[in-house]
């Protein structure tokens, strides 16, 4: 008999698909709208870290779509190829977001720090916690242990997931607050680059709400045996 857990698991799934079809119609609406100053995405990060007082930071483009990150081990920002050399409001928004989190490593900022430190916990995690935790439901009578090493393995990504929403968040609020102050994006696109920033960060907060629904799936296991 399936547990609660399933069924939000499929709501969650179901949310997921939504949010992540907003999120695509959003961006393509808003990367082919260019602003008056024509920068590219290579161009706006460039100004915001300067802006920022930060210049130990290198911007680069990186292979592929939505692979746009910031890397703290080698200081880079890393806008994904339609982004890098892209003049629109999506491509001002991405990298400026990208750029908020090299302003968060340089100020030191704690959600960031934590999330940082658990990165080879929720890496090792990822890899085996379910697996364990299978293994685990099928001992659970004989060695139960195993399965509740499983558990709060899957409890760290979860944990990881809940950091991650203040990081994403954070880094949006200071992209737009330098967009704005800068005089980067006009009012009306800046309206445009809220919406977009607004619909990539709420896929972070569908990964935590998955990865809750995924646990309460499994402690459910418990509660059946």
């Amino acid at each position: 008999m399936m547990n609660e857990g399933f069924f939000l698991i499929i709501a969650v799934m179901l949310i997921g698909l939504l949010v992540q079809g907003k999120l695509q119609s959003v961006f393509k609406k808003y990367s082919t709208r260019s602003f008056p100053g024509h920068l590219t995405g290579k161009d706006v990060a460039e100004k915001m870290l300067r802006d920022n007082g930060i210049y130990d930071v290198k911007v680069i483009s990186t292979p592929g779509q939505l692979t746009d990150h910031f890397n703290p081990l080698n200081k880079t920002v890393n806008l994904s190829e339609s982004v890098y050399a892209s003049s629109s409001i999506a491509a001002a928004a991405v990298a400026a977001h990208e750029c908020g989190h090299a302003v968060q490593h340089a100020r030191h900022y704690a959600p960031l720090k934590l999330r940082s430190v658990l990165v080879p916990i929720v890496q090792f995690s990822s890899m085996w916690a379910q697996i364990i935790i299978l293994i685990g439901i099928f001992t659970i009578t004989t060695f139960p242990a195993l399965f509740w090493i499983g558990i709060a393995m899957f409890a760290a990504i979860l944990l990881f997931s809940l950091v991650t929403l203040p990081v994403e968040y954070d880094a949006s609020r200071r992209a737009l607050a330098w967009l704005r102050s800068s005089g980067t994006l006009s009012q009306s696109e800046m309206s445009g680059a809220k919406e977009a920033l607004s619909w990539a960060a709420r896929t972070y907060l569908v990964g935590a709400l998955s990865a809750l629904a995924t646990l309460v799936y499994y402690l459910g296991f418990a509660r059946r045996d």
